[in-house]
């Protein structure tokens, strides 16, 4: 008899050191000690971007295609993590949002962003009904919009700025272009908008758009990343997310030749895998 009380005090105490353990992991891992974590995920040719905010909310935005956005994300998020705050899908192509569909299988998502902008691909069909099902609060994005990341971070979208239900033939104009920022550290996303977008924003706001580090349009394709873009941009660092020998020639020479005219750091997906950012508000740290 008191072998066995033995055995089952040990298991208890075990049991206790184990959670105790855990309880600090947790903490561990769940402090960002006012850090902003930006990782663009390598997800082959398409985009899949998460947002770690210095208080712990979370950003997708975009999830390339098929599955492997679940692999990359279970790399940057806790095990046991299965939430997201909010996605933002760009625009209804397949190398950006039909990973998210089984994002939103995994994750309880609280919010969902897209352009108003409905096509009949399946993959944008199925996305939206399972965002509903799950009941995420289902948003179409628009100039103004503004994210608030906590502890000062901010996610604002800069575009679209007018209604683009209508824009069914080119959906890359459609891309939802959001700036984040974070003290004096700011961050461009772009999806795959065009150069036409690219200079009409340009236009519209010249040094706003002055960043440290820019999501390259279109995975480096010639068709985004003006020099009158860059001109306004300046980034620092360049981040083309695109999939080893693709069949689409991305980056493109000419990209590549603008971002180099800019003085930018150019780094790709396809030659590092997962690239990571982080910010104290004040300076940019790269890993990968």
């Amino acid at each position: 008899m008191k072998t066995l009380k033995t055995y089952w005090r040990g298991i208890l105490v075990f049991a206790l050191v184990l959670g105790n353990l855990f309880v600090w992991y947790v903490i561990a891992v769940e402090s960002r000690d006012g850090i902003l974590t930006v990782s663009f995920l390598d997800v082959g040719q398409g985009d899949a971007i998460f947002i770690d905010g210095p208080s712990g909310i979370q950003v997708l935005i975009d999830g390339g295609r098929g599955k492997k956005v679940l692999t990359q994300l279970g790399q940057v998020m806790p095990f046991y993590d299965h939430s997201i705050d909010l996605i933002l899908a760009t625009h209804p192509d397949q190398d950006h949002i039909e990973g998210l569909i089984g994002v939103e299988e995994r994750y309880k998502t609280k919010v969902f962003i897209e352009p108003n902008l409905i096509t009949d691909k399946s993959f944008q069909t199925s996305l939206r009904k399972l965002a509903s099902e799950r009941g995420a609060r289902e948003l179409s994005a628009q100039a103004g919009q503004k994210i608030n990341l906590g502890n000062g971070a901010t996610l604002t979208i800069l575009f679209p700025d007018q209604n683009v239900s209508n824009w069914q033939k080119d959906t890359n104009m459609a891309s939802v272009i959001a700036i984040l920022e974070y003290g004096k550290s700011k961050f461009l996303f772009t999806g795959d908008s065009p150069i036409a977008i690219e200079e009409y924003l340009t236009g519209k706001l010249g040094s706003k758009l002055d960043v440290d580090v820019l999501k390259v349009g279109h995975h480096g394709s010639r068709t985004s990343s003006s020099e009158y873009f860059l001109a306004a941009t300046t980034p620092s660092i360049a981040i083309i997310s695109a999939g080893k020998d693709n069949s689409y020639g991305h980056p493109h020479k000419e990209t590549l030749e603008h971002l180099a005219a800019v003085k930018a750091q150019v780094i790709n997906t396809a030659d590092v895998g997962t690239i990571t950012i982080k910010s104290d508000g004040v300076s940019l740290k790269l890993t990968n």
